[in-house]
Parts: structure tokens; C-alpha cells; sequence
């Protein structure tokens, strides 16, 4: 069992997977303290633009269903957008892409962090690497 040092009166729980985890994006926490471990196990291939595309469109149908809308939705959806047209058509993915949709759903995290959506699109760019 994992334990952590905290800075409450103790230690934080500890989390123990027992087995293993494969093909996953696993995130722990709330807005304050998460930990994302993306595992795609040996061998597991990229994803495709098509992939990404999808997962992208995704969460910009769930942004719409459950996040509020206001300036911030906004900003989101037109770079959501964007990244979207540039998948389009494509059977590659352009080279910075996901380091952009990485840091949008970095900067939009308290948007996105209860959308399940958000959490696939994350291990998909996990499986890209970097």
C-alpha cells in the first residue's frame, strides 16, 4: 500500500492496485490534488487522427450537454473546433497537435475535470506519448 506525506496531521490514505492496469487512463483526486497514470502496456499502438477526431468531438458534445455555458465554454469549444478542422480529412496527426490539445485541457481542467469525456481524450494523448 502506497502512502503519501500530506501536509494535514498525518499521512494521506494510501491507494493499492492489486493486478494490473492496461490499455487505461486512471486520475486521482479533485481540483486540488489529481494524479493521472496513463498505461497503454507494451506494444500498444498510437492512436489515429481518426481516433483523436473522435474523442475530440466527443467532448465537445458532453461540453455542451453538461458544462455551463459562459466565456470560458466559449474559448474552449473555438479551440476544440480548431483542433477538430485540423484532424478532418487527415490520417496523420500533425506534429504539435496533441501538445495543444494537451495544454487546452490543461488550461480548461476546471471546465472539463467532471466531463468522463475529457478523461478518454487524456489517455489517447497518454498513448502519443510526451
Amino acid at each position: 500500500m502506497a502512502t503519501g506525506s500530506g501536509s494535514g496531521s498525518g499521512p494521506e490514505p494510501g491507494v493499492w492496485i492489486g493486478g494490473g492496469v492496461h490499455g487505461s487512463a486512471v486520475s486521482f483526486g479533485g481540483s486540488n490534488n489529481t494524479n493521472t497514470v496513463h498505461h497503454g502496456g507494451a506494444g500498444t499502438e498510437a492512436p489515429t487522427a481518426a481516433q483523436l477526431l473522435d474523442a475530440v468531438l466527443t467532448l465537445r458534445e458532453a461540453l455542451v450537454r453538461e458544462a455551463p455555458r459562459g466565456d470560458d465554454r466559449t474559448a474552449f469549444d473555438a479551440e476544440l473546433d480548431g483542433i477538430a478542422e485540423q484532424l478532418e480529412g487527415t490520417e496523420t496527426i500533425r506534429p504539435g497537435l496533441p501538445a495543444r490539445l494537451r495544454a487546452a485541457l490543461e488550461r480548461w481542467a476546471p471546465l472539463v475535470e467532471s466531463v468522463s469525456a475529457a478523461a478518454a481524450l487524456g489517455s489517447l494523448l497518454g498513448a502519443l506519448g510526451g
